[in-house]
C-alpha cells in the first residue's frame, strides 16, 4: 500500500513539473489564457500535449490566437449548456476565436499540420481537441 502510495505522489509529481516545464516552453501563449472564467489557475489542468500542439499551430499559422474557452468548471460547462462529456472539462480543448474566412483558412490548415484531429467550425470560433477518447472529425456547428 505505501508503495502505491509513493507510485501516485511520483506520477502526480511528474505531471505538475510537466505542466510547469511546458507553461515556460510556450511561446505564443500565457498558460492563463485557457483558465475557466469561474476558477483561477483552473489551466493548470490542461494536458501538457494539448498545450504543445495549440502553440506550434500558432506558430504555423502566423496570425493571433485568441482563446474564447479552454479549460472549463463543470460549473461554468453547464451554465454554457455543454455535455458533461466536454472535452473541455478534461483540458484538452479550446475554442479559438476567428470572424474571417481568411483566417478561418489559416488556423483550420495550421491545427491540422500540427497534429490536430478533432475540430469544430462556427461562424466565430474554431473548437480544438486532442480528446483521445473521441473519434477523430471535423464538424460544422
Amino acid at each position: 500500500m505505501l508503495k502505491l502510495v509513493k507510485l501516485l505522489k511520483t506520477a502526480k509529481n511528474r505531471q505538475k513539473n510537466k505542466i510547469e516545464k511546458n507553461k515556460k516552453m510556450l511561446e505564443y501563449f500565457e498558460l492563463s489564457e485557457f483558465d475557466s472564467p469561474d476558477l483561477p489557475n483552473s489551466s493548470k489542468g490542461m494536458c501538457a500535449d494539448f498545450l504543445q500542439m495549440i502553440d506550434n499551430a500558432r506558430g504555423i499559422a502566423g496570425i493571433p490566437f485568441k482563446i474564447n474557452s479552454g479549460m472549463r468548471t463543470i460549473a461554468h460547462n453547464r451554465s454554457l449548456n455543454s455535455k458533461d462529456t466536454s472535452s473541455h472539462i478534461k483540458g484538452c480543448a479550446a475554442d479559438i476565436h476567428c470572424n474571417n474566412s481568411v483566417d478561418r483558412s489559416k488556423i483550420v490548415a495550421a491545427l491540422i499540420q500540427a497534429g490536430f484531429r478533432r475540430l469544430g467550425i462556427a461562424n466565430t470560433f474554431v473548437h480544438v481537441d486532442c480528446d483521445n477518447e473521441k473519434p477523430n472529425a471535423i464538424w460544422l456547428y
